[in-house]
Order: C-alpha cells, then structure tokens, then sequence
C-alpha cells in the first residue's frame, strides 16, 4: 500500500471544497503542500483525480470513482481510532443529512442535547429532501441520514425514528374553512401549492392522492415550507405539509386543518446508513439520545391532549 491516510485526507478535503487554498486553510497546511500531496497521489494510482475549471477544481472520472470509497476509508479510521482509545467522552465528527422537517423541529434539540452531554462530538448537518438524502447517504458524503418516506435501496439499512402524518391547510378564509368535512372533487378544485418532487413530503402526498383524484390543479412548487405556509396563509391555496411544521401556525389560528378522512397520510421519519458502514460509536449515540427524545416527545402529547390549551377569547 503506497499511498497515505494523509493524502486521502487531503483528496477528500480538495473533491468537498473543490479548491486548493480553501483546502490548505481548512488542514493548516500551505498551497504547495496540497498540490504536491494530490500530485503525489495521482503518481502514485497513475490517474488524474481532478480537471481544473478556471479558478475551481472538479474531479475527473477517477475521482468520482475514488471519492466514496475515501470517505468510507477515513470513516472507518475514525472509528478505529476511537475504538483504540476506548474513550469514555466520545469525541469526533458524526456527518448527518436531513430532509427539511426532522432539520428544522427534531434534529436542533437533539443536536443540542448531544452538544450538553458530549461536548466533543462535532455533528455537521446538510439539508437535502429525501432523495438527495439517500444519494448522499450512498455515495459516503454523510455517514447518516434522516429521510420521510420509505427506502427501497438494499444497501440502506433503515430505523424508524417516529411516526407523523401529513396534514390539509388552508387559511381560515378559505371557502373550505369550517367544512366539517372536505370531499375528494372538493380537493381536486382547489388550486394547490405544494413541495417539489423527489421530497418525502410530495412522495407521501401523491401517494395518498394516487387514484383518488385525477387531476390536481398544483398551482406552484417550492423547496421551502416556510414559502409554502405564507402563501398559504395569504392566499386561496391548499397545501399538505407535516403537522410538525405547521402546529404552531395552528395554534395561532394563521392557518388551519381541513378534514380530509377520504386521504391517509401517515408517514414515517426515520435513521438511514449504509449496511457495510460498520460499528460507530456517534452513530450509536446519536441514535440512542433520538430514541429517549421520541420517549419525551410522547410524554408531552398525552400531557398536552390530558390538559389542552384553552381557546382563544
């Protein structure tokens, strides 16, 4: 074996960053040093790893080749290191990749809890929809995921985090609004604005709507909820979206559930990694914390349908 964990170190760093000066300021090492180590590297495997485009650095064919399997090999070193060590305070980096919703109203008090009681765990979060999740999760770019729909890939081992559903908005000025009920040629009226395809949320929705209704009048498509509750609120459109993103809005009164009981839109959230990632102690506790979270979680809807907020005067 020729090459070194520090050149694969430095290839990793140079495919993410896709430039050598940022590479050299992020290692704490100088220019030359990361040209002569990718230098040496691409000698050494007789390939070239990367074309340069102007002032960035793309990889080549060889380099899209090598880069999962550098990732796993640096994953895997981390977790021997650590395993050597027997650490009792676990330390390291633990890279995650989220869908939106887990992102924006699970994973900061779970990150921030990991933070209180092992502080020298270091966790990275990128946030992709679902698809791109599972992409990532593959290719070695994040070493766990949390996606909203179902996986079918054999090389993804997945475990179900918590059950959630999605739910029918509007603004209470909408016609519908009130509705004791809301039929599915009502539904296929209305104008909706919903999330793009190749998201969890879109992937559950159309499911439930498949078969049911013909022809959705889908007015616009958006990455973020957050455009999709405004122009909801502010509109006379209908969205479905996860009753964990809009229960505060909900509780304000901005916008509200219409009763569809004709769609389930059950779905699930839940943990995704590849199955030859091995043993990893921050995977372990990441998800050992995001189980008693789930435990809290629970503890607090049956205090709160036991004791429910008083209406509004």
């Amino acid at each position: 074996m020729k090459y070194t964990l520090k050149q694969i170190t430095v290839f990793d760093t140079v495919a993410n960053l896709e430039s050598v000066s940022a590479a050299a300021r992020k290692l704490s090492m100088t220019q030359s040093a990361v040209s002569m180590s990718i230098s040496q590297l691409e000698h050494l495997l007789d390939r070239p790893l990367f074309v340069r485009q102007g002032n960035r650095l793309s990889l080549s064919h060889w380099g899209q080749w090598l880069r999962p399997k550098a990732r796993k090999l640096l994953q895997d070193a981390q977790h021997i290191e650590l395993g050597l060590h027997e650490q009792h305070l676990l330390s390291g980096t633990l890279s995650i990749c989220s869908s939106q919703t887990a992102a924006e109203h699970l994973l900061p008090d779970l990150i921030s809890k990991i933070d209180s009681d092992f502080p020298e765990v270091r966790i990275e979060l990128m946030v992709e929809n679902t698809e791109h999740v599972i992409d990532e999760v593959l290719h070695y770019n994040a070493e766990i995921g949390v996606i909203e729909s179902r996986n079918d890939d054999s090389r993804i081992y997945q475990e179900l985090w918590m059950e959630d559903q999605l739910v029918v908005v509007a603004s209470p000025h909408h016609p519908f609004a009130g509705r004791t009920s809301v039929s599915l040629a009502q539904l296929e009226q209305a104008q909706w604005v919903l999330r793009e395809s190749g998201a969890g949320t879109r992937a559950i929705f159309d499911g439930a709507v498949h078969g049911l209704i013909d022809n959705l009048n889908v007015w616009k498509e958006y990455e973020q909820v957050d455009v999709l509750k405004s122009l909801t609120k502010n509109g006379q459109f209908l969205s479905a979206l996860p009753l964990l993103s809009v229960s505060r809005e909900v509780s304000e009164g901005s916008l509200v559930i219409l009763p569809t009981p004709q769609l389930n839109m059950a779905r699930s959230l839940a943990f995704i990694w590849r199955n030859d990632a091995g043993e990893n102690p921050l995977r372990d506790c990441l998800l050992s914390e995001a189980r008693r979270q789930v435990k809290r979680l629970e503890r607090e809807n049956k205090l709160m349908a036991l004791n429910p907020p008083l209406p509004k005067r």
